[in-house]
């Protein structure tokens, strides 16, 4: 690796600092801080223009005669650039000057002023608005006293504006001011992005730099690449550009002289034809002999010139080419028309990300071979662009190393980590950080006081949307509760929610009103229903029309049971149980799509029944039925109690009460436990008709219904299976004695209530 592109190399102490547009033999030997190259890779000077270059720079000449190269047919096209390079001075910006300074020699702002370390302190929730502290633990907006939004002031860096992810944060600030690696998992919408963007803005100062890609005279297939201060590359390209005008212009008089005398000869010699043909031959070779003064302007690949903060390139999704970088296709590769290889060179995300942020979200979908080369760029801090299309006339080309040196922030969900490479996880992990990222966050004033700032955040990042009022922030704030699952906790799914924001500032403006009201809040709610809600609403409807919901009455064998689709619809799945003669030892067949864990959940049921029952299961089949699961099928095992009463209806020919429906999962010691979307599944009983619904006892706190709702059906939660089995079975004698056997069978682990007395011994997750 030539000295030039090392991009880790500290700037002299001595180095003088550049005042003028480098020449050509000048800028093409100094590496990144100015000072000279002695690597012969790197250098283009020859000796007979070496000595130019130090009268003009008085630095010391420390190429030796074995590293001379041939003549670059460039420096002599840029002998004039010194005489320009005061003027060229005078016309640069103060602003870039200023950038291009070494950081220790440059004056302190007040970003500079409050340090990395102050940014992981506790960020003001509100400037210059007031707290009611008396009631701030029962206000939904934490005591804050204001009357819209429009009173909350956003913060201007990203980093300030991050909500709930407080680990994640700190990690974030910690990894911009070490320069390290980050890995973040979680779900989709919780501010992956976001604290990718605010590391880029928290990134210690550097010193930027264009990059330029130069013709190779001995090679045209290996272009060579230069790294010049951001900035500099736009003076250096243009300095080329007239250079090159000027020797055309040169020619192109030469050229018609040529021809005149040619023409006139001709004419006095009497041999016009032969004189047209001369000069069409003269105007040839002038013509395609320019084009090589032509191919000696560079290309510049990278150009900060008008950056001011540390590059961010959002890599997700990019094919090989637009993360390693490219050489484009030139179909034509002969003739003195072939577009000059350096011409051809595109960078890759790596290489505009250099000295910055390179964010990959999905980083698994990123093919194996990718993912190795990225770790490679990783570990060298640099990496040559070349052609990615075997067949293209790009394969043939390959530039010198090219500077990324860049902070690699990779994100997924946690599939993501299944597929991604080993040893870039490794390269990360080794050095850097991971972190994942919560779904909720506990309730609390300060949380809720930035949710309204949340809010304000999104009005002032759209620029469309009025602003909220109080009401309306309020219930905003109770759908965060909403979308939770959890009692006493706000959902962090910030890009889902943010929708909802969106779509009640779109109908206020459709409105033409000056503030988005709770009206226009609870609008938004039934018109951002995900596609799986509506959906599940539309099946509900259907069913009706075919009566295949049955919300009353009592039937053997058949219960409604709950589930959900997607993350926030809940749906009805009846479930369905006979009990028929064996024709070859009883078994427990089941049908309707089931997915492993279901199909678990389905055995795990047959063991109560064998415990309890009576009726010798050798002899049985036992046949179950979800109605109507559709193609997606049935997955996890909230539909326990749902199967185990039904069959145990079917055993015994107890009808089940059709007005109730129900949700959890089974132990095999007949423990109910807890499921997820119980706020969804209730909601979907209300919707079907039903007017009770069965969930387990430690679910309790997690019921969020809507106040519509709430009237409209009763919520029984239970401990265990005999509980579940004395609402749902009709029929005081039979099911009073089949409870009383159930109870004596099973003994005291069924005979228990009460919260935390589940006879598990543990917390189970929600299935």
């Amino acid at each position: 690796m030539s000295n030039d592109t090392n991009v880790d190399d500290p700037p002299a102490d001595d180095a003088p600092e550049e005042e003028s547009v480098p020449s050509a033999q000048e800028e093409s030997s100094r590496t990144d801080d100015g000072s000279a190259s002695d690597d012969q890779g790197q250098a283009v000077d020859d000796s007979d223009t070496t000595d130019d270059a130090d009268a003009e720079s008085g630095a010391e000449d420390t190429t030796s005669a074995a590293d001379e190269e041939p003549p670059d047919p460039l420096e002599e096209s840029l002998s004039l650039l010194d005489d320009s390079s005061e003027s060229d001075e005078a016309t640069l910006d103060d602003d870039v000057l200023t950038e291009n300074a070494p950081v220790e020699d440059q004056e302190p702002t007040d970003d500079d002023i409050e340090t990395v370390e102050d940014l992981g302190s506790s960020v003001e929730v509100d400037p210059g608005v007031e707290i009611d502290e008396e009631i701030e633990d029962e206000d939904l907006l934490g005591g804050l006293k204001i009357d819209s939004t429009a009173d909350i002031e956003v913060p201007d860096r990203l980093v300030d504006q991050v909500i709930g992810q407080d680990e994640a944060r700190d990690i974030i600030i910690k990894a911009a001011k070490q320069r390290r690696h980050v890995m973040m998992i979680g779900s989709p919408g919780t501010g992956k992005s976001m604290l990718a963007k605010a590391m880029s803005q928290l990134l210690p100062k550097e010193d930027l730099q264009d990059v330029l890609v130069y013709h190779n005279p001995d090679d045209g297939n290996a272009p060579k690449v230069r790294t010049v201060p951001a900035g500099k590359g736009d003076q250096i390209i243009d300095a080329h550009k007239e250079e090159a005008r000027k020797r055309n212009q040169m020619r192109s008089i030469l050229m018609w002289i040529i021809i005149a005398i040619i023409v006139v000869y001709a004419i006095i010699a009497r041999q016009i034809l032969l004189g047209i043909l001369a000069a069409g031959i003269i105007w040839l070779i002038f013509r395609y002999t320019s084009r090589g003064i032509d191919a000696m302007v560079p290309n510049m690949i990278v150009n900060n010139g008008e950056q001011r903060t540390a590059p961010f390139e959002d890599a997700t999704g990019a094919h090989a080419g637009a993360l390693l970088g490219d050489v484009r296709h030139d179909p034509f590769q002969s003739g003195g028309m072939e577009t000059p290889s350096h011409d051809r060179v595109e960078p890759g995300s790596i290489h505009k990300s250099n000295k910055g942020v390179l964010f990959v979200d999905e980083i698994n979908t990123l093919d194996v071979r990718t993912q190795q080369k990225l770790m490679t760029a990783i570990q060298e801090g640099e990496f040559a662009i070349t052609g990615q299309s075997e067949r293209s006339s790009g394969a043939m080309v390959q530039t010198e190393p090219v500077p990324c040196d860049f902070i690699m922030i990779a994100a997924g969900n946690l599939d993501a980590m299944e597929n991604m490479h080993p040893a870039l996880r490794s390269r990360i992990k080794g050095y850097g950080y991971e972190v994942y990222m919560d779904d909720t966050i506990e309730d609390t004033p300060e949380m809720r006081r930035k949710y309204a700032r949340f809010i304000a955040q999104e009005i002032e990042r759209d620029g469309r949307l009025p602003h909220f009022t109080r009401d309306a922030v309020e219930e905003v704030i109770l759908e965060a509760k909403r979308r939770a699952g959890r009692k006493e906790h706000l959902t962090l799914l910030f890009r889902n929610l943010g929708g909802l924001v969106r779509v009640a500032g779109d109908i206020a403006r459709a409105e033409d009103t000056e503030f988005t009201t709770r009206d226009h809040v609870l609008q938004a709610k039934g018109r951002s229903r995900s596609i799986e809600q509506q959906l599940a609403d539309d099946y509900i409807e259907r069913r009706k029309d075919y009566e295949l919901q049955v919300n009353e009455g009592g039937v053997e064998g058949r219960v409604n049971g709950l589930a959900v689709m997607g993350e926030d619809s809940g749906i009805m799945l009846p479930v369905m149980a006979e009990i028929a003669p064996t024709q070859g030892g009883g078994k427990v067949i089941a049908t309707g799509q089931l997915k492993e864990m279901a199909e678990e959940s389905v055995q795990n049921v047959s063991a109560i029944i064998k415990k309890f029952s009576d009726v010798d299961l050798s002899e049985k089949d036992v046949h179950i039925q979800f109605v109507q699961a559709g193609q997606q099928g049935v997955d996890g095992d909230s539909a326990s109690i749902t199967v185990a009463t039904a069959v145990i209806s079917a055993l015994e020919d107890i009808p089940i009460d059709q007005s109730v429906a129900m949700t959890g999962s089974l132990s095999v010691r007949g423990d109910v436990l807890p499921v997820g979307g119980v706020t969804h599944k209730i909601e979907a009983a209300a919707k079907a008709g039903c007017t009770k619904v069965i969930i387990p006892k430690t679910n309790e706190q997690d019921v969020m219904i809507e106040d519509e709702y709430k009237d409209m059906i009763e919520i029984i939660p239970c401990d265990n299976i005999s509980e579940v089995l004395d609402v749902a079975l009709m029929g005081e004698p039979q099911k009073d004695s089949l409870v009383d056997r159930l109870k004596s069978i099973t003994g005291s682990a069924l005979d228990k209530s009460g919260p935390g007395a589940t006879g598990t011994g543990s917390s189970p997750s929600p299935q």
